[in-house]
Parts: structure tokens; sequence; C-alpha cells
């Protein structure tokens, strides 16, 4: 099966700078996909060359079929976009936003039935500003599901939440790719993408300088002969508060 998103030689240039410098992967489909590295590193540049939002200065890059560099507007058909920070209309209610970007990719949905699979069906007639950050972040993502996208992008999904909302939306990322969606999610919590992603690209300077899967990555840094000071406890503190608080969600 070819890959979904295929990504050659890429090239991005700010003036003198080379944001990207030449960057090639692959990802499968079905894959949860994690593309991390410090601020920047070029990743931001990369996502938004895949969601047709940036033109690259060389290379190729293909997303769900389409040759973005060539058609990038043809892209945005067949991905959902979950950005860090999403700006909806005030005074509109949850069920109001699905429904008013329905209308933006010209389609009928079933609000609800969106609703119901990010636990957001009781609040389907509260206003969205009044909802909690976590739920903010699961509208944002049933929003971004609206046109039934084949690659699901992600950013910094879980950015100022609590260990609960955390822990939900973990699993709302796997209940989207167990329906065949490919997730494509940008970090900075590594625990998060040694948890949740298939493979990682490590990103810096513009480079990709490590791909593959978290649990090889960590073999080949042993292998290379690294050692901690100190043994690793067996659990840590977010263990402790959510031993102690449970793992409900606590929203209003």
């Amino acid at each position: 099966m070819p890959p979904i998103i295929a990504v050659t030689d890429l090239l991005k240039r700010y003036g003198p700078l080379e944001a990207v410098r030449g960057i090639s992967f692959e990802v499968g489909e079905g894959e949860i996909f994690g593309l991390l590295g410090p601020n920047g590193a070029g990743k931001t540049t990369t996502v938004e060359i895949l969601e047709g939002l940036r033109r690259a200065d060389g290379g190729s890059a293909v997303v769900a079929g389409i040759d973005v560099l060539r058609d990038p507007q043809a892209v945005k058909d067949r991905i959902g976009v979950q950005l860090q920070a999403s700006a909806f209309p005030e005074n509109f209610l949850a069920k109001e936003v699905i429904d008013l970007f329905a209308l933006f990719y010209g389609r009928r949905v079933d609000a609800m039935a969106l609703l119901a699979a990010v636990d957001l069906t009781d609040k389907a007639r509260s206003r969205q500003e009044k909802l909690s950050g976590g739920q903010r972040q699961r509208l944002s993502i049933a929003v971004a599901m609206v046109n039934e996208p084949q690659v699901l992008f992600l950013d910094e999904p879980t950015t100022g939440l609590d260990p609960q909302a955390r822990r939900n939306l973990w699993e709302l990322i796997r209940r989207i790719r167990q329906r065949g969606t490919t997730v494509f999610l940008t970090t900075h919590y590594l625990d998060e993408a040694e948890i949740l992603c298939d493979r990682v690209a490590v990103m810096d300077g513009g480079r990709i300088i490590a791909l593959d899967a978290p649990g090889a990555l960590v073999a080949a840094l042993l292998g290379r002969g690294f050692t901690k000071p100190a043994l690793q406890q067996q659990a840590n503190l977010e263990d402790v508060f959510l031993d102690l608080t449970g793992h409900e969600l606590r929203e209003d």
C-alpha cells in the first residue's frame, strides 16, 4: 500500500535562512506519526506545507494522493486540522459550531454524532466560549473531522490540559486512528509521543535527524552506551495525582 504522506527533498527558505533543508519521509495509512523538535526546528513550516498553507521552494509532498505543491487547495478536502488555539464565533453553541464548519465544506453532517465521538453530547447546547480547555480541544477535533478527513493534523493537542483531560484526549486520538484515519501529531510532550505514536521523526535545524519507532530510538540510544545516573522510578507525580484524584474527567 502506498504511503498516505510522501515527502521528498522538501525545501523552504526565508531569505538566507533554510527553515526546511531537503527533508524526506513517509507516513503509512492508519499510522499515528509524530513530528518532534525544539522551537525553530522547522516543524511548523513543514506541517503548514503539508496542509497547503505555505508553498515550498523545492522538493515534493503528496498527501492523500494530492500533490500539495501543485494543488494546495485540493488537499484541504482530504485533511482535517486541529490547531493549538482555535477561534470559534462567540455565542455559538457547540452544535452550531459543527454545523457552521459543515457549511464551509458544503456538507450535511450529523453534528450530534460528531459531538458523541468526542464525548461532548451533553455540551451540544452550551456556548463554545463557556467550555473548559479540554472540551474546547475536543470540539476543535470534532470540527476537524467534519469533512471525514483521511489525515488529521493535531498541533500540540494537550497543551494546557490537566492530567485527566490529557489522558482522555489520548484515548480519543486512539479511537480516531481505529476508524482508519491517519494522525499526524506535533507535540513537545515526549511522553505523549512515546505512548501514542507508531513512529516519530526528530527534526532540528531544518533537517530530520532521526526517524523510527519510539522504542527503537530508545534502544539505539542505550546501544550507544547511554546510561542515567540513577534508575527511573516506576511511577511519577502524575501517576500519584491520578491515583489520588481518579481518571474521570472533571468538567462543568
